[in-house]
């Protein structure tokens, strides 16, 4: 009875001291709609959710937690991303938004975020969490409350100006108040769930009778390392090279639209597991692009549109690889096309890729190509018919 009580007492000073993390007064623990919540996830989550999510963010949250707390950011901020996207960088919305913190197109761009023909850097984990404490950092210098910069984050900032000023308080309280309606049902709910997420993730019990017990090691956890490849550098190489699956790389650069490495001047950075970085730095040298991707001589007409079509590689794409300022060719030019040469034939007998463009739909790409929406779908493994600009889908004839 005794050791019950001292683990309660301690449970119960652990959860204030998660609360104080987001300003939030000890008072909250009694909030009865975030305690039905946390219920409810409790029973909701014992069907893995919660702790595949976690389980898959596993490399992850050391570097996302250390980028926070190098920025001043309570580390419990982990589990508003966790609201956010479900530690997701593939995760997107119907308004547009992307990536583990859920950054809408033109709050990327004010933070830094490139998103372009090759990269979403909304969904790479590292820079997108760097941009997502920076934010957090302003909002909190505004508002002066860590969780009021979690709702400002939800809400934005203006209507939480607003709330407090229509309030007359910027207590939580206050604004939770469901009859007034300071602030959206959906802010309401989503502070109640941050908050939520936080206990069950800092519950060790919750996590001892699950068989992920492991996830309480999860702060010494193997993290990854940054490396800079060259120009038009291709995945697959790499994963050889190094001993990464292609799969798990992929996962750690979800922000590359493509197998391959902008070919962007200087090259580009990608993730690698920590683990792999001394056999990275021994093994890897700069690559002959030549040597590793399809090469095509142009003949009389061609340009750069049908070359294109014919690899299904987007006209840009072969300007950017090639450094090419015009569209017009010469007769035995010799243009890199980013698809490995020993995977072409094969490729161009029973596919190609088709890169989705502006007013696209899954139904005017199967009626152009006369290939059924399914078969789109089950090709590209895509669980809804939402695509993007920049997508690139596998059409079979």
């Amino acid at each position: 009875m005794l050791a019950a009580n001292l683990t309660y007492v301690s449970n119960h000073t652990k959860e204030i001291s998660l609360l104080e993390s987001f300003d939030i007064d000890a008072s909250f623990l009694y909030d009865p709609i975030m305690n039905d919540m946390k219920s409810k996830n409790y029973t909701k989550y014992r069907n893995k959710h919660f702790f595949k999510a976690m389980n898959e963010a596993y490399i992850f949250i050391p570097a996302i937690k250390n980028i926070l707390t190098e920025h001043g950011i309570p580390a419990e901020f982990l589990y508003l991303a966790m609201a956010e996207s479900n530690f997701s960088n593939r995760a997107y919305s119907k308004k547009r938004a992307s990536g583990l913190w859920q950054f809408m197109p033109a709050t990327a761009k004010i933070y830094g975020l490139k998103i372009d023909e090759y990269v979403d850097e909304r969904r790479d984990f590292i820079k997108s969490t760097k941009a997502a404490a920076k934010y957090l950092s302003r909002l909190h210098e505004r508002f002066g409350k860590w969780y009021l910069a979690a709702i400002a984050y939800n809400c934005g900032e203006g209507r939480l100006t607003r709330a407090i000023k229509r309030a007359g308080s910027d207590e939580l309280s206050v604004l939770l108040d469901p009859k007034k309606k300071y602030i959206p049902r959906e802010s309401r709910f989503y502070i109640r769930k941050i908050v939520a997420l936080t206990l069950m993730g800092q519950d060790e019990q919750f996590l001892l009778r699950s068989e992920y017990e492991h996830l309480l090691n999860r702060a010494n956890a193997y993290s990854v390392s940054t490396v800079k490849l060259s120009s038009g550098e291709s995945l697959r190489r790499v994963s050889k090279l190094v001993g990464i699956p292609l799969k798990d790389l992929k996962n750690l650069n979800r922000h590359l639209k493509y197998d391959f490495v902008p070919p962007y001047t200087g090259g580009y950075e990608i993730h690698i597991p920590y683990i792999k970085l001394s056999e990275f730095k021994q093994k890897y040298k700069k690559s002959n692009i030549n040597k590793i991707y399809k090469v095509h001589v142009v003949k009389r007409g061609d340009n750069l549109s049908k070359i294109g079509k014919k690899y299904g590689v987007a006209y840009k794409v072969i300007m950017d690889f090639n450094k090419l300022k015009r569209t017009t060719l010469r007769l035995k030019q010799r243009l890199v096309i980013p698809i490995e040469n020993k995977t072409y034939a094969k490729k161009i007998k029973s596919s190609y890729y088709y890169m989705v463009k502006k007013g696209d739909t899954l139904g005017s790409i199967s009626r152009a190509h006369k290939v059924s929406i399914r078969n789109i779908k089950l090709q590209n493994h895509l669980k809804s018919s939402v695509i993007k600009i920049g997508d690139r889908l596998k059409i079979y004839e």
